[in-house]
């Protein structure tokens, strides 16, 4: 297993029309781990689903093997997901619930786990890729040919999620397995972002090389396009660690 050295950063804004960020974010780079969760159900029940999932996270030791950190992330998230069930009963409200996207690093290898609309993407080479695919309703209809990706965005459905956590008693999650290799750079966000940029944008925007600085690009970027919804980045840069003699 070849070492990288792995360097991020993370930015998060409420955007110009909400008034509460109901987005959170986990940036633990010493441990290979990075999240973002996109809270729903309004009057901060999506800001406790979201800042929950983090929290549940935060303090979860990184196991040695890939297949062993995925188990115990898809148990914490499990665990979530039953605690936001029976809280949505106690309260008595319609729906509380939370998209997920997260990313593991070891070595020269990865994995990605997620339910919703929240993304990871990777540029190598010049060239942006999608990793995880929306688990949403227009991206059901992308899929079977009825709406192309720009009436997508448009949809006035666009908001509504097929899997996320706490809006099922049994949470599905999504997992997709990957190399990395050095050069690479990572982008987990909200759909704050890919909601007001395109994939072009993002693509001019992550190839500079300070990931503090592509953050704050991006999320300036929604801002510019009126942000409607709360937006948050994760940027990771791959590299050869450096060698002292």
């Amino acid at each position: 297993m070849t070492a990288l050295h792995y360097q991020s950063a993370a930015y998060s804004h409420v955007g110009l029309v909400r008034q509460i960020n109901e987005d959170a974010y986990l940036e633990r780079p010493e441990a290979g781990l990075w999240v973002v969760a996109d809270g729903m159900g309004g009057h901060a029940a999506g800001d406790y689903v979201s800042s929950l999932i983090v929290d549940s996270l935060r303090n979860i030791k990184a196991s040695d093997t890939l297949s062993d950190y995925e188990h115990v992330l898809r148990l914490s998230l499990s665990q979530v997901n039953s605690a936001v069930r029976e809280q949505t009963h106690l309260r008595g409200v319609t729906m509380m619930g939370s998209t997920v996207v997260l990313m593991v690093a070891r070595g020269n290898r990865g994995f990605c786990l997620w339910a919703g609309d929240s993304r990871l993407y990777r540029l190598r080479a010049g060239e942006l890729q999608a990793v995880s695919r929306d688990h949403s309703y227009v991206q059901d209809l992308q899929d079977s040919g009825l709406l192309s990706e720009a009436e997508a965005r448009l949809h006035p459905r666009a908001n509504i999620v097929t899997r996320a956590i706490g809006v099922q008693d049994q949470l599905e999650l999504a997992c997709s397995v990957f190399d990395i290799q050095p050069g690479d750079t990572w982008l987990l966000c909200s759909d704050g972002l890919t909601r007001t940029a395109e994939d072009h944008e993002i693509c001019d925007v992550l190839t500079h090389t300070d990931p503090y600085q592509v953050v704050r690009s991006l999320v300036h970027l929604g801002l510019t396009r009126g942000a409607p919804d709360n937006i948050t980045a994760i940027v990771i840069k791959a590299s050869e660690p450096v060698s002292w003699t």
